[in-house]
């Protein structure tokens, strides 16, 4: 069941990510964590710049681990999505493309998802980097 918020003269569907996100499956919600842990880290990084740098610095340091973990779980999650195309392909012998590229756009997903949570974890690291005073 789709969800439509009725705009002036536009109907807008409002869950294509939902649909998308389920459609990536398992390691999107492991990739999901990491980013929420990434923003959870450059919150805390952000409130504590003022009162406490080291624990700012520590935060940061988080931050990076955690949105390069998202990163290679996507990525992760991108070539175990190629496998499992590639032995639906081998079991079915003569192979309808449609499955190949059911399989092309799992996979590439869930390497999606990550690169997106590496990048909005670097957008925070650079501008907590960049506020730093030493």
């Amino acid at each position: 069941m789709k969800l439509y918020v009725l705009f002036p003269t536009t109907m807008i569907a409002l869950n294509p990510l939902a649909d998308r996100f389920s459609e990536g499956g398992t390691f999107m919600f492991l990739i999901l964590i990491c980013l929420l842990l990434s923003l959870f880290f450059i919150v805390k990084g952000f409130s504590s710049i003022k009162s406490d740098i080291k624990k700012s610095k520590k935060m940061i340091q988080l931050t990076v681990d955690i949105s390069l973990l998202g990163l290679v779980l996507g990525f992760f999650a991108s070539i175990l999505g190629l496998i499992t195309a590639f032995d639906s392909i081998e079991a079915m012998g003569n192979a309808d493309p449609s499955i190949f590229a059911g399989g092309l756009k799992v996979s590439l997903l869930t390497a999606t998802f990550g690169l997106f949570t590496f990048i909005i974890a670097r957008i925070g690291i650079v501008i907590l980097r960049g506020l730093h005073k030493e």
